[in-house]
């Protein structure tokens, strides 16, 4: 189906309530809940299901396998890769109803998420973070922080485009690809022009 620039796979399911942006695409056998909210020109793949009240940006690439929770908030142009995990509850028990114990999980703008990782609740992804296949995060990420492995840990620094920034003695390092520069001071960096 497709309306108001909206391109929606016959097999997707799509409650009544649900807010979807123009110029967004859904695949096959997604699910998007009542109270969800996806921005435009977002690209929802294969197999994914978006909660009530999660609120997704402008821009946002979901690939295949992904299950975005209730109290999951994604920022602008971030991208999230195949098969990766939210949580929502610290301490799940199949017995006991937790709901009402739910932890925001925020994805802020540009940040990317690879395949497989899983993102304990309750924390913060900076934005430009890159968050690397497999990794395991339990704490809060800085802006464009590199975080790999289980459990997961700051490796270095990556700029907009994703690109491992190396800084000099003076805490300034240039994207090898977009030629932007980048200064790191006190643990937090900040794109210059």
């Amino acid at each position: 189906m497709e309306s108001a620039g909206i391109l929606i796979h016959p097999s997707a399911v799509i409650d009544p309530g649900a807010k979807i942006g123009e110029g967004t695409r859904i695949w096959h056998f997604t699910h998007l809940m009542p109270q969800s909210v996806v921005g435009k020109n977002c690209v929802i793949g294969q197999n994914v299901f978006i909660d009530n009240q999660v609120e997704i940006g402008d821009g946002v690439k979901i690939q295949n396998n992904v299950s975005v929770y209730n109290g999951v908030i994604i920022d602008d142009d971030v991208f999230l890769g195949p098969s990766m995990v939210f949580t929502n509850v610290i301490n799940p028990r199949s017995f006991i109803e937790r709901k009402n114990e739910f932890k925001k999980t925020r994805v802020k703008k540009g940040a990317s998420i690879g395949a497989n990782a899983t993102i304990i609740c309750g924390i913060t992804i900076g934005s430009y973070a890159f968050i690397g296949a497999g990794a395991v995060v339990t704490k809060s990420v800085p802006d464009y922080a590199l975080v790999t492995g289980n459990p997961s840990r700051q490796t270095g620094w990556v700029s907009e485009a994703g690109i491992k920034l190396d800084f000099d003695d003076t805490g300034k390092a240039i994207c090898t690809q977009t030629r932007s520069h980048y200064q790191l001071s006190e643990n937090q960096v900040k794109k210059l022009d």
